[in-house]
């Protein structure tokens, strides 16, 4: 997590950006961290922002897309533009 280009957070992945070999008191406690510092920039209070965007990869939700180049919307054929 970055703020003001600046590294407040991390939780490293070195498996393939997807797993850590971290026991599971690391990793939750840093993930607790992460969701922290994702509410104090302006997300959701109510979700884990990172549970949301994980499942935008999935085949199963096939409105939108989160692919290397942004957010994709099927419906629309395009790229999503993102808004502050």
């Amino acid at each position: 997590m970055v703020n003001d280009g600046k590294e407040v957070s991390s939780l490293p992945l070195p498996i393939g950006g997807l797993m850590t070999q971290a026991p599971f008191s690391v990793v939750n406690e840093q993930l607790v961290t992460l969701v922290k510092e994702a509410h104090n920039l302006g997300a959701s209070q109510t979700f884990d922002p990172f549970l949301t965007l994980s499942f935008l990869t999935l085949s199963v939700i096939p409105e939108l897309k989160l692919t290397d180049k942004g957010l994709f919307s099927f419906s629309k054929f395009s790229l999503i533009e993102p808004s502050v």
